[in-house]
């Protein structure tokens, strides 16, 4: 045997005692190892129990399906810390997370950074409220919608209240933050509802998603409009702090409050009649509709780019 083809045993079997001793794989099988998705589930704000239903169900849905992607949940303190969510996301892109599922606190602002993380490679899916169409636009982004139709929800309660007015009735409307789409179609929603009553529609204010925001307004409408009716609220958090406001303005009985998200605390109000009516728009359901097309795409490796549509989510009635 010639020194050349010893040389070669010798390295041979010294490389099969180094795996055996390391357990190193070949690196064929190291490049066949399944990848886990990470996701980011990133919402507004985690005081408001909408988000935290739509929390819970999300980490509900991963501990069923743990094998098949990692989640990680976000939120901000309240819904105007806009600068607080656009540090959020940029957290996850420093993180590297597979796919952020967002629900914006501003339709126009977040979208910058979205664009930041879809140029990270980074697949991006929006729920709940819907980024700003125009600006996506300018910013050359598709950004897939998985969320309720606001407008026909909002209008299904207006029409529930309309049903207990007459035609020149005064109401006023506390919105949420008027820059976030979905405010902007509750609103239009309302307002489609009161039209075909014939009411008189004397204020519209935002009240920033807040109970306490919600019941300043709510008081300072029934202050300057004795005769209103009605307050059609924007989400369930302003309805409750409306409540409080015809409570202390000794109306109870004479002013109707409606609402929308049928969280857990507007039940007993809904069953004593202090509110006549809200939307259920299913938290958890959005999460899930969400996590799932973010999946989708990662599985047909898609990009961003080639992402489109809108997976409408249900929104219901809700009644006492």
């Amino acid at each position: 045997m010639n020194s050349r083809i010893r040389r070669r045993i010798l390295l041979a079997a010294s490389a099969l005692a180094t795996t055996a001793v390391t357990g190193a794989l070949p690196l064929a099988a190291l490049a066949q190892a399944p990848h886990k998705p990470k996701v980011a589930l990133v919402m507004k704000s985690l005081a408001n129990e909408f988000f935290l239903t739509m929390e819970t169900g999300a980490k509900d849905y991963q501990k069923h399906n743990a094998d098949q992607f990692d989640l990680v949940t976000n939120g901000i303190k309240n819904e105007t810390d806009t600068a607080a969510q656009i540090q959020i996301v940029e957290q996850m892109i420093v993180s590297k997370v597979d796919a952020i599922v967002l629900a914006p606190a501003d339709s126009k602002a977040l979208v910058p950074v979205v664009k930041k993380a879809v140029d990270a490679g980074i697949i991006v899916v929006n729920i709940d409220n819907k980024l700003d169409a125009d600006v996506l636009k300018s910013k050359d982004l598709n950004v897939p919608f998985v969320g309720p139709d606001n407008r026909k929800g909002a209008r299904l309660v207006g029409d529930y209240l309309g049903k207990r007015l007459k035609s020149g009735d005064q109401v006023g409307i506390v919105e949420g933050v008027s820059t976030t789409t979905n405010a902007q179609q509750r609103t239009a929603g309302f307002k489609d509802a009161m039209e075909a009553v014939g009411a008189k529609i004397v204020s519209t204010q935002s009240g920033e998603w807040e109970i306490d925001k919600g019941n300043a307004v709510a008081s300072a409408m029934l202050n300057e409009y004795p005769d209103i009716k009605a307050l059609l609220c924007g989400n369930d958090n302003m309805a409750i702090g409306a409540v409080s406001a015809v409570r202390a303005a000794g109306k109870q009985g004479k002013v109707y409050v409606v609402g929308y998200d049928n969280i857990d605390a507007i039940k007993p109000m809904l069953k004593d009649g202090r509110v006549l009516a809200t939307a259920d728009q299913y938290a958890a359901k959005q999460a899930v509709f969400g996590i799932d097309t973010a999946l989708k795409a990662l599985k047909e490796h898609k990009k961003q780019s080639e992402l489109s549509g809108i997976v409408e989510t249900p929104v219901v009635l809700v009644t006492k």
